[in-house]
């Protein structure tokens, strides 16, 4: 099927900065959207970033102009660069996939989440 391996989570002080990258494998004809989304203790699960086939990229509003989404078609990889990061951006960040399979079926993967963590 199709494995997600997320990495780049961390400790950072308010302020910081954190790469997260999100890198798929497995039978993928394509990959379709690719998306963030977060989990704080307590919380439901909210959308953060999400980035289409062709490079569109939506923001959750708290994210604007803070989180930067983008992708790498070749290696099958997704990234979120977080700049002026907040202690309210602490949680748990999961990438989502929409993939196409090498037999043609549409998947929605999820990732095992990597914890982001903002002291303050």
């Amino acid at each position: 099927q199709v494995q997600l391996v997320e990495s780049g989570g961390g400790l950072v002080q308010a302020g910081g900065s954190l790469r997260l990258s999100c890198a798929a494998s497995g039978s993928i004809f394509s990959i379709n959207a690719m998306g963030w989304y977060r989990q704080a203790p307590g919380k439901q699960r909210e959308f953060v970033a999400k980035i289409t086939s062709v490079g569109s990229a939506l923001y959750r509003y708290s994210v604007k102009g803070r989180f930067t989404i983008s992708r790498d078609n070749a290696k099958n990889t997704m990234y979120l660069q977080m700049n002026s990061l907040k202690p309210e951006d602490t949680a748990g960040y999961y990438c989502n996939v929409e993939v196409t399979t090498t037999a043609r079926d549409t998947l929605d993967s999820w990732g095992q989440g990597t914890q982001v963590t903002v002291s303050s």
